[in-house]
């Protein structure tokens, strides 16, 4: 037995030797070296805070006020003797108009011109009679609807400014499953938040919308309520996407968020700019 496993042990030193011996006969081929590679990435990406100090300024909160009508109960129901002969078998009464409320939304949204142009998405702004945005150092400004497309629930902001911090596009194509993103918004009204996480997919179709557009960037970069029109983007400081919708049973960040691709939105935002509106081919 030891004669036999002396024999293997011989044979696998001489097999490795032939290897060598041939190897150093023929070109070197590039190695990678994996475990050094990967600590350059995680000795790269250790902060993000020199990013972060540069497109933060670009992402705005955005406040919406709209009126609605509150409900009223029918007036028979409060009569105690309609009350008395339905007893448990009360009728399904229509509801009367009551009187208007006030209805308040949040949002955020991306700086894309210096004098004051703001892409965002159109749920945020959707029947809102006034628009407010909000810059990182405080300042406030009124916004009008430059124009609004909800197929792709995109829409296009202004404020009278000028000089301002601006995020600028980069091409959504380029990015590629595993790359590390942030996620740039105003979550829940708390203040300006920055998460990350990767790209986890592309090309997403959710059935959260109405088809029109259904090719998002999936990441797992926290997204919250609020952070609907903020910025999504590449570790080369620029927008490839604005946050759009999350996945979750109860509402809140599971890690399934979805964003709408730069390149789908700056066609989007480019007309919106110059006619306030989307005019599309029609087939047939």
């Amino acid at each position: 037995m030891l004669i036999a496993l002396t024999a293997v042990l011989a044979l696998a030193f001489v097999l490795n030797g032939d290897d060598t011996a041939r190897a150093s006969e023929e070109p070197a081929l590039p190695t990678t070296n994996l475990p050094a590679l990967m600590a350059a990435n995680a000795q790269a990406t250790n902060s993000y805070a020199a990013i972060v100090s540069r497109i933060s300024p670009a992402v705005v909160t955005i406040r919406s006020e709209a009126r609605a009508r509150a409900p009223q109960q029918h007036p028979f129901l409060n009569d105690p003797r309609f009350r008395e002969f339905f007893g448990d078998r009360m009728p399904q009464m229509p509801q009367q108009r009551g009187g208007e409320r006030r209805r308040s939304g949040l949002g955020s949204g991306v700086i894309v011109t210096a004098d004051g142009y703001i892409l965002t998405n159109h749920h945020v702004i959707d029947g809102a009679e006034r628009i407010s945005v909000q810059l990182t150092d405080n300042r406030t400004f009124d916004a009008k609807v430059v124009g609004s497309d909800p197929p792709s629930d995109l829409a296009v902001l202004k404020v009278e400014a000028a000089s301002l911090p601006v995020l600028n596009l980069g091409n959504s194509d380029d990015a590629r499953v595993g790359d590390v993103v942030l996620a740039v918004g105003n979550p829940l009204g708390i203040g300006q938040t920055v998460t990350s996480g990767i790209v986890s997919a592309k090309g997403r179709s959710t059935g959260l919308s109405d088809g029109s557009f259904e090719d998002f960037i999936q990441t797992d970069a926290p997204i919250n309520q609020g952070n609907s029109g903020g910025a999504l983007v590449s570790m080369n400081g620029e927008l490839i996407g604005i946050n759009s919708q999350i996945m979750s049973p109860s509402g809140g960040n599971i890690g399934i968020g979805f964003a709408i691709p730069s390149n789908i939105a700056k066609g989007v935002m480019d007309q919106l700019m110059k006619t306030g509106k989307v005019r599309r081919g029609v087939l047939g």
